[in-house]
């Protein structure tokens, strides 16, 4: 009988300040970055302490290990990083060692990007084993569930504390214009469609919301323009129509890391309250039960496509 596994891939984040300089490397494939973005990214992890990306990641990696042996189901769950530890080449290493012959792949990122999620596709499909790769989750429904329910929690607490329905600010990553425009023989990149629609349904599920806004955030250092509008734009408009509080809810990223801890806790919080704009967020995902059988039901399908063949 063929043995089948489940591996999760992420980003990886380092563990100190001082593996960042190595870090940084395996982003951008060796190109050097300018002294000072390296200092200032050692400074952003100074001052949230530590990412907890990584032990998220291997955390979740358990839990839906856990919810498959609850339907009796054996099926070991791997994670492994694209940019630090544990290396997808690492852990795939692993895998065939124990026996695993086929598995059932999936991005902790629910929408397909050409600069995020082609990376990881082509990592594992040169591995040797047979996969099933998801290129895309945005639009499940019980990851849906899962935002909708992190938001629904902190929008009534903080609607309560200012005694007015408060706005929502949904927000994803940004990437260069570049990478998601469509070329000659290429269509359109479906990142920034896949992002807004996953917005969309999770607006759809609290129509108490009186006004939802999209921005892309954490926009890069390297030359050219990147998807916009940024978040700073978008709340100054906010502002400007006198809103006096507003929820960010970032709904491209499914755990804790510096992209939330720093540039939304910190960085885009005091940018707020520079404009008189009271800044909450929803808790993150992370290991949210409603999270684990949305990735534990995207994997099954991807197992079941492995078994009949397709």
């Amino acid at each position: 009988m063929v043995k089948q596994a489940v591996l999760l891939l992420a980003h990886g984040t380092p563990e100190t300040v001082e593996q960042i300089p190595e870090y940084l490397r395996n982003v951008t494939g060796g190109r050097p970055l300018p002294q000072e973005v390296v200092e200032e990214i050692e400074r952003r992890y100074t001052l949230i302490g530590h990412s907890p990306l990584t032990e998220i990641t291997l955390e979740q990696a358990r839990l839906v290990e856990a919810e498959f042996a609850a339907t009796g189901e054996r099926i070991p769950v791997y994670a492994a990083m694209r940019n630090w530890h544990p290396y997808i080449a690492d852990v795939v290493r692993q895998m065939r060692s124990d026996g695993v012959e086929e598995a059932a792949v999936l991005c902790l990122a629910p929408q397909n990007s050409r600069t995020s999620v082609g990376l990881y596709r082509r990592a594992v499909e040169s591995s040797g084993l047979r996969v099933d790769f998801t290129a895309s989750w945005a639009e499940h429904p019980l990851l849906i569930e899962a935002f909708a329910q992190r938001l629904r929690t902190a929008w009534t607490k903080l609607s309560a504390e200012t005694n007015s329905p408060v706005p929502v600010l949904f927000t994803a990553h940004s990437v260069p214009l570049r990478t998601v425009q469509a070329s000659e023989g290429q269509l359109a990149d479906p990142y920034a469609d896949e992002a807004k629609r996953t917005a969309e349904l999770v607006a759809e599920g609290l129509p108490e919301i009186p006004k939802c806004f999209f921005a892309f955030q954490s926009q890069g250092a390297s030359g050219g323009p990147w998807l916009g509008p940024t978040v700073e734009q978008t709340l100054e408009s906010i502002a400007a129509s006198g809103v006096k509080a507003v929820l960010l809810q970032p709904i491209g990223f499914l755990c804790d890391h510096v992209e939330i801890l720093y540039d939304v806790d910190i960085a885009f919080r005091e940018f707020a309250g520079k404009l008189n704009l009271r800044l909450e967020r929803p808790e993150s995902l992370n290991t949210s039960a409603t999270l684990i059988k949305a990735i534990a039901e995207v994997a099954r399908q991807g197992l079941t496509r492995l078994a009949c063949g397709e």
